[in-house]
């Protein structure tokens, strides 16, 4: 992703400015101007000592008038400018990022701040304690006074969150600021002529806006084998800014994928449970049992075959799976919801995860780089459970994916013809779920139109989302 991302750290600012005896300045500067107002009023009522009912009337302090009441009367914008001319600012804040192992007290002994003020600090506000569970990548900034002694610190969690300690005459006291991004409504349109991933990029969306359109229809489509050329995709998501500077992706609220003729839009919905889905125009959920395909954006280099040639071993052997073929590092997703019962390595196999769903459906995922699970643990559809790899018996960095139902191994390819039905909306909520996506069904449809107009008249030009 190559945006700039704006970071607002909601800095309290702690202001300290010692009292002094001598006359200040713009004491001095209020009371030379009341003395101008006066001189100017008596040679005014020399010149034209009788009142006119159409001149303007100047209220004058008599001479001799306390100097405090001068300063009142004829001069406080004076005195306000200059305070604020001669505020000193505010000195930086140093600050220090959360390194790996790394303990708020390491930070602050290294910046010369003691165990007590490192206690006083901890125990004393009311947000102290999540000061000792400090992340890496999060940032603590600190505030000495002129004397060295520690009076701030702020520690800053994120763009969206931070926490500004401050020492008052009684201890520590806590701040917290939380900002809200403001969304904003944006769209993209356009054909593909590779991929939808290489697409995407070149028309300068992130990798997260592309991979969260890929799971929406990771049900209904495999890009891995499905996606042609002259496909086309229309986007509309949101943008979060912070200060009119764009600070991250937002949701996808409707997407539209034609593939090879046939239209899949998607819609995102919550419905009366409080449960955010994406749902076809007719309230059917685009999330089905199992992904089409474990991964994004590769090549399939083997398929289901019960008598392939072994390419290492020169025999024929059963291929019960489909192999996908990607950079070593590709994330491999759960192709459904479930719990890990076998993960470990093997001569042949590698690296390997073994998931059951349910009593009847179990997937395997074989010659991973790296595993991300662990067995026992649950999963849910499209969560990363490793990374492409050539560990075991393969001749380069691939994904072998096997399906199994009732012990039997079955096409992955083909398998969800006869897996369960997509959960639809109950009939009591379509008439809200029409109203609501309303708007963005039309913004589609606007999309589609001006999307094959551009196609009809340019077939070469418009090859990626714009």
């Amino acid at each position: 992703m190559s945006e700039a991302k704006h970071k607002n750290r909601g800095a309290v600012r702690w202001h300290h400015q010692s009292p002094t005896p001598q006359m200040s300045r713009g004491r001095l500067l209020a009371i030379m101007a009341a003395v101008v107002v006066v001189a100017l009023a008596v040679i005014k009522s020399q010149i034209d000592p009788s009142p006119d009912s159409n001149s303007v009337q100047f209220e004058t302090p008599l001479l001799g008038a306390p100097q405090e009441a001068l300063r009142d009367k004829a001069s406080d914008s004076a005195v306000d400018d200059v305070a604020e001319l001669s505020a000193p600012e505010e000195p930086p804040w140093p600050e220090q990022v959360v390194k790996e192992g790394e303990t708020l007290s390491r930070i602050l002994t290294r910046a010369g701040y003691s165990d007590r003020e490192i206690y006083n600090i901890t125990s004393q506000p009311q947000d102290g304690e999540s000061l000792v569970r400090i992340f890496p990548g999060e940032t603590i900034a600190f505030q000495p006074d002129d004397s060295g002694e520690l009076v701030g610190l702020r520690h800053i969690k994120s763009p969206l969150e931070s926490v500004t300690y401050l020492r008052t005459s009684s201890g520590f006291e806590s701040h917290a600021k939380i900002l809200s991004p403001e969304p904003r409504e944006t769209w993209a349109t356009g054909t593909i002529d590779t991929s939808l991933f290489v697409a995407g990029e070149e028309a300068g969306l992130s990798q997260g806006i592309i991979l969260a359109m890929a799971n929406i229809f990771g049900g209904v489509i495999d890009f891995a084998l499905d996606t042609r050329k002259g496909d086309t995709v229309q986007l509309f998501y949101e943008e979060l800014f912070l200060h009119d500077k764009k600070f991250k992706d937002g949701d996808i609220i409707a997407a539209s994928f034609t593939n090879q003729g046939e239209t899949f839009n998607a819609f995102r919905y919550t419905d009366a449970s409080g449960d955010t889905n994406y749902y076809n125009e007719d309230g059917i959920s685009m999330r089905k049992a199992f992904l089409m395909a474990p991964l994004d954006f590769t090549r399939v280099s083997s398929n289901f075959n019960m008598r392939r040639l072994h390419p290492i071993y020169k025999t024929v052997r059963p291929h019960r799976g489909t192999d996908y073929a990607a950079p070593t590092g590709t994330p491999v997703y759960a192709a459904g919801d479930g719990r890990v019962i076998r993960a470990g390595y093997t001569r042949s196999n590698g690296n390997y995860v073994v998931i059951a769903h349910g009593e009847q459906y179990v997937t395997k995922y074989l010659h991973l780089h790296k595993r991300k699970v662990k067995i026992g643990q649950r999963v849910s559809q499209s969560q990363v459970i490793g990374t492409v790899g050539s560990t075991g018996s393969a001749t380069g960095p691939h994904l072998h994916y096997e399906f199994l139902m009732n012990d039997r191994h079955r096409n992955p390819r083909t398998v969800y013809k006869d897996l369960p039905k997509a959960r639809a909306l109950p009939e009591n909520e379509m008439a809200n779920f029409r109203q609501t996506i309303d708007k963005a069904n039309t913004q589609l449809a606007n999309m589609n139109a001006n999307n094959n107009m551009a196609v009809r008249s340019s077939s070469s030009s418009n090859h990626a989302l714009n």
